[in-house]
């Protein structure tokens, strides 16, 4: 059995990602896995003895990676072996992809819509051309390294000791002025990012609801999006939001799930979107039959009440994308998998007919 050194093993700040540089006396590689500690996405870094000529299997797995093919390396007599002492990782802010960068600059990018079994893995330094094992470094090195630095900024700031004071300060004062008073204020984070807060607006004579919002989710932009779209940058950041008439510090539970849900199930929440309520215990007693949520930027066509129109918390900016907010509207199992069947404007204008409002009541 080949032995194998382990030369990097570093979790994602979100606890949802993993990657893992391994070496054997053959090749180098790298793999993301999932918290499951699946293995999503293989990439090969080096060969360090001749390359074959032809593929030697159909991808790569861990402990057994195969030779890069010659045609595809640009060392096809092999390279030395990395330093771990000098191989670090910097993570996305979105969390779902990962830079590898050595003594000689970025070694590997691993994007967050790399997927092995979809033929897409990550791009390395010492690939050529495309591979089943690793997409070429070089043509993209531009695009992707501006990415990289970033990253390495980001993660410099939120080390910072005024960074989660800063995204506080931004949200309560935009909440402040687009909601009302403040009540009570709730940690609902779990130890490690994403930082969150919920801050209650109490009902008012102008509203017979309370409001209860998150504080901090837009303070890092959500994973997946650039699967979807070239520009990310209008739907990166949210924050969610909760009316209700159910006591505040009863109905503020569903955040210590929802809040963090997009950086833990590495996805990301636009309006429309619906999401399976997590079965947990202190949630039943206010969840009463629903059995999911539905997400809306605007819920004015679910007001029974034209007296009481949801407030508008448009205007936010943060970092220089601009912040949703996405207010959380329960629905029963049976709405949801209507949703799924047809589309959330449907089930919207079902929920409407029907009188629904957008307020969590008893």
């Amino acid at each position: 059995m080949t032995e194998i050194d382990v030369l990097l093993d570093e979790i994602s700040p979100y606890q949802s990602r993993r990657v893992v540089v391994e070496c054997d006396s053959h090749t180098t590689a790298a793999y993301l896995l999932d918290a499951r500690e699946r293995i999503r996405v293989p990439v090969w870094l080096a060969n360090h003895e001749a390359a074959p000529r032809d593929s030697e299997s159909s991808g790569l797995y861990r402990g057994q990676a195969p030779l890069m093919p010659e045609a595809y390396t640009k060392h096809p007599q092999g390279r030395p072996r990395f330093d771990p002492a000098t191989l670090r990782a910097v993570w996305f802010e979105e969390g779902d992809g990962v830079a590898l960068v050595d003594e000689e600059g970025l070694l590997a990018v691993i994007p967050g819509w790399a997927e092995a079994d979809s033929g897409l893995p990550g791009y390395a330094r010492e690939a050529i051309g495309r591979s089943a094992y690793a997409w070429e470094l070089d043509s993209v090195k531009n695009q992707l390294w501006p990415r990289v630095v970033h990253a390495e900024a980001y993660w410099d700031w939120r080390r910072a000791s005024g960074a989660w004071r800063s995204v506080q300060r931004t949200v309560l004062s935009h909440l402040n002025r687009r909601i009302g008073e403040p009540g009570h204020y709730w940690d609902v984070s779990d130890g490690h990012p994403p930082l969150l807060r919920v801050s209650e607006r109490p009902p008012s004579e102008e509203r017979p609801y309370t409001v209860l919002s998150t504080v901090g989710m837009c303070g890092q932009r959500m994973p997946t999006l650039d699967r979807y779209m070239a520009d990310t940058s209008h739907h990166a950041r949210v924050e969610l939001a909760l009316a209700t008439t159910l006591p505040a510090h009863h109905a503020a539970r569903i955040f210590r799930w929802i809040g963090a849900f997009p950086w833990r199930a590495v996805t990301w929440f636009g309006t429309g979107h619906t999401v399976k309520w997590l079965d947990n215990p202190e949630d039943r007693s206010m969840r009463g039959g629903a059995g999911a949520v539905l997400l809306l930027e605007d819920p004015s066509p679910l007001v029974t009440d034209p007296a009481h129109l949801p407030p508008d918390t448009s205007g936010l900016t943060f970092q220089g994308d601009p912040v949703r907010w996405l207010w959380i509207v329960p629905i029963t199992r049976p709405e949801h998998l209507f949703a799924k069947e047809h589309d959330s404007a449907t089930l919207v204008e079902k929920l409407a007919a029907e009188g629904r409002s957008w307020v969590l009541g008893r």
